[in-house]
């Protein structure tokens, strides 16, 4: 079964740096569209950036020169290094894999982790 399992949220404040992590569970990243998406209480859920097999990347525009998305390869870890936190960052943020919709920001995946929750104080 595939399961992509997320880790390192937090608690930071405006201005700082956290690194998010995916790592692979019964599946291999190369194979799939993979992404990072958000969703903070009371909004819908949006994409914030993926990464497809080639190594092709999209960025939601509100994190661009902020956050940037990688895969270790070898180890099948997916990052999420944010950086220039804003409070409107604060948002329980996923990893998913396998795209239905050409690996785009929309949520259309297949296969999603349990979340880990970013918290950025004023």
């Amino acid at each position: 079964q595939v399961h992509p399992v997320e880790s390192g949220g937090g608690s930071v404040q405006a201005g700082g740096s956290l690194r998010l992590s995916c790592v692979r569970a019964g599946f291999p990243f190369s194979n799939f569209c993979m992404g990072w998406f958000r969703q903070a209480a009371g909004k819908s859920r949006e994409g914030v950036a993926t990464i497809d097999p080639a190594g092709t990347i999209t960025y939601a525009d509100s994190v661009k020169d902020r956050f940037t998305i990688s895969k270790e390869f070898g180890k099948d870890i997916l990052y999420l290094q944010m950086n220039s936190l804003k409070v409107e960052d604060s948002a329980m943020y996923y990893c998913a894999a396998d795209s239905t919709d050409g690996c785009s920001l929309r949520p259309l995946f297949v296969y999603w982790g349990q979340g880990t929750h970013v918290a950025v104080s004023p």
